[in-house]
This record gives C-alpha cells, structure tokens and sequence, in this order.
C-alpha cells in the first residue's frame, strides 16, 4: 500500500486534498483525522505538518508527500528525497525584504542581521553567494523582527506584498526561489503505486489548463479553421447533416479560449462553445 503525506491545514492542506479529490482518491472528511486508508486504490494518507513531510519521506518513513518547495528544502535532507512533480498550487516567491530605502541588493547584506522561518533554506543560498550575513531563526511573523531591532532584514516567502508594504518594506534583490506545492518521494526508488499517483494528478493538471472547444465551420474553411485550434494531437472533425458544414472538437489551452473564438467567428465558424474538462490522460 502506497503511503502519502498530505498537509494537514492551510492553504496548501485545502488546495492538496481538493487536487487529491479531483484525482479519484478517497479523502478525509474530518480534520481531525490523522490517517485514512483508500482501499480501493491501495493508498493509505496521512496528514502532518507542511514543514515536516520531507522528514518523514526522506527517511523512508512514508513514500512520498505534498509540500511547499520551499518547506522542502529548509528540510535539509540532501540527497534522500527529491521532486517528482511540481503540482501548480499555491505559488509564491522567497525573497529578501527591508525598510522601504535601505537596500537595493543581496550584497548589501554582508555584515547584517536577517530573520527568516525557513533558517536552512536561507543559510544554503547566502553560503553559495557568498553572503556574510546573520540568520535569525523565528518561527513566524518576522515582518515585526526589524522594527523590534531583531533582524536589519528579512527573508521570507512573498505572495501579493501588501503583508510587507503595511510593516513599510520592500523587497530587494532578485528571488531567492521561486515556490509552489511539489509531489516529493524517496530519491532513487519508485514504489508500486508512484506512477498511477503521478499520472492522476497531472491529469487534474491538465484538466484545469485546458477546455474542450467545439464549433462549426464551413467545410472550405475547415482546413484554416483547424489551424487556428490545432488540439493536443489534431482536432476531431466530424461531417454535419448539411454537407456544407464540419463540425470541429479540440482540446485547447484555457487561457487562449476567447482570442480563438473570435479568431473563429471571423473565420466564419459558428455554434463555437466552450465545456470544462473534469478529467483526462494525456
């Protein structure tokens, strides 16, 4: 039975289990519940801590788990886990942040004090840029430590802004790394069950980049039409009762959905309509 850490609360948590849902599997309904065993589909899930998930995968303790990339690496497990699969959700940048003025580079840290959540992922970066700097370990609200004389800057993950704009700080320097929710697993072994876990949730993936675009088109243009929407493989082009008219399906990016309708409603193409995708295997 495949094993699988899931995020047990926050944004990620209700993000991961929505995604997880989407994907076939059987999910808890209770958040108390630490456990729970899907048996039709031989996985059993276990709910922990965002930040502790790679602990546990690195260890062989559970086989793979859904964490931030971020949360990830702060881990410090080195070689015994890896990403398998970047999944899309909650998508944030870490980056550096000062009283609104005082910085405008990551070099500009030497000498200084920075107080961040994620201390090993910090401390990995400034080593390799050759950083001479101060870590200051907190476990949360480090927005505050400048302004309470803790820390000259901070480093922390960045979603809108508007959190370090009403402490009056800026970001500065280029991000320290770009993050979001990552299918993680033991590095080197692919335990029975991995590769249907990874197919299901790239197909949910899939399904919400993408729409199923259906219209009719006059058989002479049909050609031109197809162009315009040339799908995944090729469109399904169909012959309608009136001998003059094809009916076209393909599947399309979701964000390119309406510059392709009124692409095609020049063209000539009518009855366009656009159906959501729930499911799929590419």
């Amino acid at each position: 039975m495949l094993r699988v850490a899931v995020p047990n609360k926050g944004a990620l948590s209700d993000a991961a289990t929505s995604m997880l849902k989407e994907a076939g599997y059987l999910q808890r309904r209770d958040r108390r519940e630490l456990a729970i065993v899907d048996a039709e589909n031989d996985i059993e899930f276990f709910y922990l801590r965002p930040r502790d998930i790679a602990v546990y995968v690195g260890r062989g303790i559970l086989d793979v788990g859904i964490t931030g990339r971020d949360l990830f690496l702060d881990a410090e497990v080195g070689t015994d886990a890896e990403e398998i699969l970047p999944l899309g959700l909650g998508a944030s940048t870490f980056r550096f942040a000062g009283p609104a003025g005082d910085f405008s580079s990551e070099t500009e840290l030497n000498g200084k004090r920075v107080a961040t959540s994620y201390d090993g992922l910090l401390r990995g970066y400034l080593n390799r840029r050759g950083i001479d700097a101060e870590v200051v370990r907190l476990d949360g609200a480090v927005e505050s430590s400048v302004r309470l004389g803790v820390a000259d800057a901070i480093a922390d993950v960045v979603e809108t802004g508007n959190t370090l704009k009403a402490a009056g700080m800026d970001t500065f320097g280029e991000p320290i790394l770009a993050s979001e929710a990552v299918l993680i697993g033991r590095a080197g072994e692919v335990p029975q069950g991995v590769e249907v876990l990874k197919r299901r949730l790239n197909s949910v993936l899939v399904a919400s980049r993408y729409v199923m675009l259906d219209y009719d088109v006059p058989k002479d243009l049909a050609e031109r039409a197809c162009a315009i929407t040339p799908g995944l493989e090729s469109p399904t082009v169909s012959p309608l009762a009136d001998s003059g008219w094809m009916a076209v399906r393909s599947m399309v990016l979701k964000s390119q959905t309406n510059a392709m309708m009124d692409e095609l409603y020049d063209l000539g193409a009518r009855a366009i309509l656009v159906s959501q995708i729930h499911a799929c295997r590419i």
